[in-house]
């Protein structure tokens, strides 16, 4: 069975995911959005590393963690959306096997 075939036999992506936009325009609006949702992350995690008071024994270790890992996986969807429109752009085909690993190599 070829790679080519392989992926055609692939199972389609599973209810809980679904696939990105083909639309440039549609993902710089996602891009967009999430950007803004990232920054509005960040403010808090300044603001509630400012509200702590160590000698007053008020943390707020537990939003900050939550806080942080929101903001990464925004980085993360931000660049997934990114990478999708670069590939669009290129006029690439995001299952299509590259020239190089078709060869045999890798690099």
């Amino acid at each position: 069975m070829t790679p080519a075939d392989e992926s055609k036999s692939a199972s389609p992506a599973p209810e809980g995911e679904k696939r990105l936009s083909d639309d440039i325009a549609v993902l710089e609006a996602e891009v967009a959005e999430m950007t803004l949702r990232r920054e509005k992350v960040v403010r808090m995690v300044r603001d509630l590393r400012a509200a702590e008071d160590p000698a007053n024994k008020i943390f707020h270790h537990e939003e900050i963690f939550q806080a942080q890992q929101e903001k990464l996986r925004l980085d993360v969807e931000i660049q997934f959306r990114t990478n999708k429109i670069n590939r669009i752009n290129l006029g690439m085909d995001e299952m299509a096997v590259s020239d190089g690993v078709k060869g045999g190599f890798l690099f």
